[in-house]
């Protein structure tokens, strides 16, 4: 065979391999997937855990998390924003968005709870909620009632122990949880009203009580796949994967409860 005949058929072999792994290239990166999820502030940690653990059989998935207060969260998602799923910390933002018909028809699922607790910095000697009134406790953070659950629970609390007139004055009010977190944490604040999800994961402040079930709304948390998911099914299987007994048993080990319907 003549050598030009021989260069050309490696030359043409090469191509024809150079084709090939572009081929594979695009192939993969079409189906690599992408889910945006609007989660509650509180889930943070237990949720990038639980990503991560769906990950290990999903190589191919990547998460884009947008962290904050559901109300926030769910006002984003009513105006158009970019989102496949939707993880409130209050069913009352998901109902709004359901009644609205933004919502994927049979994706909603409650997966989880939490309580309400009174937190202080370490070395505060408050007591109990009735402490809160005390001239020693200068502020007390809470999640804005508007459109944070963790301050529309705190704001039931306060009331059902008659504390709403002899503490409104002394109130900050946070953007998320996490927040209200943060300000008893650097000392900005005297108290706070969080989850107790939230005060397991600081080493800065402790546990002075916790909220009665009988003075506040149930705290469930609900999943659903948002309408306008480009992704519907892969956000369906994922919300499957959290209701998981795997997925469960991180939660849990965030101080979670969990309550599947």
């Amino acid at each position: 065979m003549k050598p030009g005949v021989i260069a050309g058929k490696r030359k043409s072999q090469f191509f024809s391999r150079a084709a090939l792994v572009l081929l594979v290239g695009i192939f993969s990166v079409c189906h690599a997937q992408n889910l945006t999820v609007s989660a509650a502030a509180s889930l943070k940690d237990a949720l990038v855990e639980a990503e991560a653990a769906y990950k290990q059989s999903h190589a191919k998935m990547d998460f884009a998390n947008n962290l904050g207060s559901s109300g926030a969260l769910a006002a984003q998602i009513d105006q158009g924003a970019p989102a496949d799923i939707f993880l409130s910390a209050a069913t009352k933002q998901m109902d709004q968005l359901e009644a609205k018909g933004l919502i994927a028809t049979g994706t909603r699922r409650n997966l989880l709870r939490n309580t309400l607790v009174l937190i202080a910095p370490l070395d505060s000697k408050l007591q109990d909620f009735q402490g809160l009134a005390d001239n020693s406790v200068r502020l007390i953070a809470m999640g804005d009632p508007v459109s944070v659950p963790a301050g529309q629970y705190g704001k039931q609390v306060l009331a059902a122990l008659h504390l709403t007139d002899k503490v409104a004055s002394k109130l900050v009010l946070g953007n998320d949880v996490r927040q209200v977190l943060t300000y008893v944490e650097t000392g900005n604040a005297d108290a706070g009203l969080v989850y107790a999800t939230d005060a397991k994961i600081s080493r800065k402040v402790r546990i002075v009580a916790t909220a009665p079930e009988s003075t506040h709304d149930p705290i469930v948390y609900p999943a659903a796949v948002v309408k306008a998911s480009r992704n519907e099914e892969a956000a369906r299987r994922f919300i499957e994967f959290l209701s998981s007994p795997a997925a469960q048993a991180i939660f849990q080990k965030y101080g979670f409860t969990i309550a599947l319907s």
